[in-house]
């Protein structure tokens, strides 16, 4: 499980109880801006206690499994390989997953993102919107790849291939 999957677990969860991000942040002995980062998935280090705390408190575990082999491709791991194809230094997931749920372009990794936004499948593209679109609230993730697209000077129209819904 990604950190973006449990953050958009923990606010459906507070959500679902009606609590806002300063009560339970309060409960669980965190900040509002810690909660806040670990709800967005742009947490950088947060202790197991502390992520245990806040799921105490909002009435969920974690459970452990035998490793199985995910069923669904990984379009994050796919994208990041298909946009470093031509570069040395590597843009990682985790600057990818940041460029999505911000909007923002990671530090000398505009070519790899124009690169992948002009390049990629298109089948691959949608696929990674489609993971993604889960991370961020209902048109973030769509108001950011056009935010991207445009500040990177991208060619192709994201509109042909963005459809989260």
């Amino acid at each position: 499980m990604r950190t973006q999957e449990l953050g958009h677990e923990i606010r459906r969860a507070r959500h679902a109880r009606g609590l806002t991000q300063a009560q339970l942040a309060r409960a669980a002995g965190l900040s509002r801006e810690t909660l806040n980062l670990l709800e967005s998935g742009l947490v950088r280090d947060l202790g197991i206690r502390k992520v245990l705390a806040v799921l105490d408190h909002l009435g969920l575990s974690v459970t452990l499994q035998q490793g199985m082999r995910p069923r669904r491709p990984d379009y994050v791991r796919m994208a990041c390989t298909s946009a470093n194809v031509s570069f040395k230094s590597a843009l990682t997931e985790d600057e990818l997953i940041h460029a999505l749920v911000t909007g923002k372009v990671p530090a000398k990794r505009g070519s790899h993102l124009r690169t992948l936004l002009d390049e990629a499948p298109v089948a691959l593209l949608q696929g990674l919107a489609e993971e993604a679109a889960g991370w961020t609230k209902p048109g973030k993730l769509e108001r950011n790849l056009r935010k991207l697209a445009n500040d990177l000077g991208v060619s192709r129209s994201v509109e042909g291939w963005l459809k989260t819904g």
